[in-house]
Formats: structure tokens, C-alpha cells, sequence
């Protein structure tokens, strides 16, 4: 009889700490709305959203320059990493030995535990002055390096753990019965993967971008550090840009003299939040939905 009291205690504690867990996120997302209705009520929704005009000192707080920023900077981001991170996915999956995997696994890891500053520095000391010197040139152009280009290069680096690690996953998880059935066809190792192990995974690859898409979104210390800060709309890669991270990170606790100041930080907290929670939420869908699909193939 203790048994069974103690084990429905140890259930229903769980559950607490369970609903407490989820329960976190919206008491964020409630103290950030609550932190932004000051400027809310100052300034309509679409004139935040909308407007270029950042003058704090004037009272004028226009989040576009900085929403495009952040969608300059992740963009460029998933276009250097997602092919980079399929086809090594691909050839870990598909082509490598098991030692070679059990070899290259770790250092994938590594990547994802090295802290955001150190990826900063090394853009600082390498990617920068490459730009500077050598890819501005070689395209006509002229630019400090502090860029959307550094940035982006900085940010595939960063979500390469997450994008292969889920994609590799996915791959996995294709039957290898239809990859048999491929083969006894005649088709050949590289036809198998690209007309039934990508069409297959196909969902689980967008996922693995979605999230890959949110980790670059959130970015804060790393980018700011090599982006260039400059709050105007970017009109190439070689231009500096000023993402929503980088915007928080730089200026959150200073000038708090100025009205409303803290409020317009707080919601672009808020609006970073929400963006990143969408990209979680339908990566998340995709993935269940792939898992359901392998259940009814089972």
C-alpha cells in the first residue's frame, strides 16, 4: 500500500513540475507584453513594425531596419548552412563507416558547445578582415567586413550541430526496405538518396531548417559582434545591418533616462520571442507529423 501511494505521489509531483515547466514561457511572454504596453500605447503596432525612424531622444522607435536586419543576417545564414549540413548529413548517413561517423560525431558536438563570444572573436580575427581584404574586393565593392555577409558566416557555423544532428535523424529513419527496393531497380546509390531517401525525409529536412532558421533568429552576442550595428536597412551583403538580438543585447540597461526607452527594448524582446516561438512550434508539427507517418507505415 505505501508503494502504490508513494509511486502516485512521485506521478503527480512530476506533473506539478511538468506544468510549471510550460507554464515558464508564458509567464515570459505575459511580463514582456505587460513591459511593452507603455510604447503600445504610444505608438500604434504598424508604425513599430513598419517605420525606419529611430530616434529614442526624439521618442520615435521604428523596429523595420532592425527586422530586416535579422532577416538579412539568418537568411544568408541558411544559405550557406542548409546545403553544407545536408550533404554532410547525407554522406554520414549514406556513404561514411561507422568508425568514420563515431570519429566526426563528436566534433560536431563540440561546435554546438562552444560559447557564442568565442564564435564572435574568431569572426573578428578571420571572416572580417577575409571579407575586407579579399571578397569586397573580388566583387567590386568596398566594405569594413562588420557585415550581413560576416554575420551570416558567423551564424551557419553556429547552427550547423542542430541542422545535421536532426537531419541525419530523419534519414534514419527512411525504411530501408525502400532503399533495397530502389537498388534491386537499378538505380544507383546516388539515385536511391535523391528520389526516395530526400522525398522521403523531406519534412523532417524543412524542420531541421525551421529550427535551424529560429537558433540563427535568436542569435544575439556573436552577431552584434561582427554585423556592424547600424540601424538602416541593408542594401547588400557587404552592408552592416543591426539585427533585433543585437539591438537588446547592446543597449538594454543604458539610457533608461529616456522615456519609453526600456518599453521599445522590451518589445522587440517580445517580437523576437514570439518569431522564434512560431519557427519552434512548426518545426515541432512537422516532426510529430513524421513520426505519425512512420507509425501507420510500421
Amino acid at each position: 500500500m505505501k508503494r502504490l501511494l508513494a509511486d502516485r505521489f512521485s506521478e503527480k509531483f512530476l506533473y506539478v513540475w511538468v506544468i510549471l515547466s510550460g507554464l515558464i514561457l508564458i509567464l515570459m511572454m505575459g511580463a514582456l507584453f505587460y513591459r511593452s504596453l507603455p510604447i503600445l500605447k504610444l505608438q500604434p503596432l504598424t508604425t513599430l513594425i513598419f517605420s525606419q525612424a529611430w530616434h529614442p531622444s526624439r521618442g520615435e522607435f521604428g523596429f523595420l531596419a532592425f527586422i530586416v536586419g535579422s532577416l538579412w543576417v539568418t537568411t544568408v545564414a541558411m544559405l550557406i548552412a542548409v546545403p553544407i549540413c545536408l550533404l554532410t548529413s547525407i554522406y554520414l548517413v549514406e556513404y561514411s563507416s561507422k568508425m568514420l561517423r563515431e570519429i566526426i560525431s563528436p566534433f560536431i558536438d563540440i561546435l554546438a558547445g562552444i560559447p557564442s563570444v568565442v564564435y564572435g572573436i574568431w569572426g573578428i580575427l578571420i571572416v572580417v578582415p577575409f571579407i575586407r581584404i579579399y571578397l569586397a574586393p573580388l566583387c567590386g565593392t568596398s566594405s569594413s567586413g562588420y557585415s550581413v555577409l560576416a554575420g551570416g558566416i558567423v551564424l551557419a557555423i553556429m547552427i550547423f550541430p542542430v541542422i545535421i544532428h536532426i537531419s541525419m535523424e530523419v534519414f534514419k529513419t527512411v525504411p530501408y526496405e525502400l532503399k533495397a527496393a530502389s537498388l534491386a531497380l537499378g538505380a544507383t546509390k546516388w539515385q536511391t538518396v535523391k528520389h526516395v531517401v530526400m522525398r522521403r525525409a523531406m519534412p523532417g529536412i524543412v524542420a531541421a531548417m525551421v529550427l535551424g532558421l529560429s537558433r540563427a533568429f535568436g542569435e544575439s552576442i556573436a552577431v552584434l559582434m561582427v554585423v556592424g550595428n547600424l540601424a538602416r536597412i541593408p542594401k547588400s551583403v557587404f552592408s552592416p545591418a543591426y539585427p533585433l538580438p543585437a539591438l537588446i543585447a547592446n543597449n538594454y540597461g543604458e539610457m533608461f533616462s529616456i522615456p519609453k526607452y526600456d518599453s521599445a527594448l522590451l518589445f522587440a524582446a517580445l517580437l523576437l520571442l514570439l518569431v522564434v516561438l512560431y519557427f519552434n512550434i512548426i518545426s515541432r508539427m512537422i516532426l510529430s507529423g513524421i513520426k505519425w507517418s512512420n507509425y501507420y507505415y510500421a
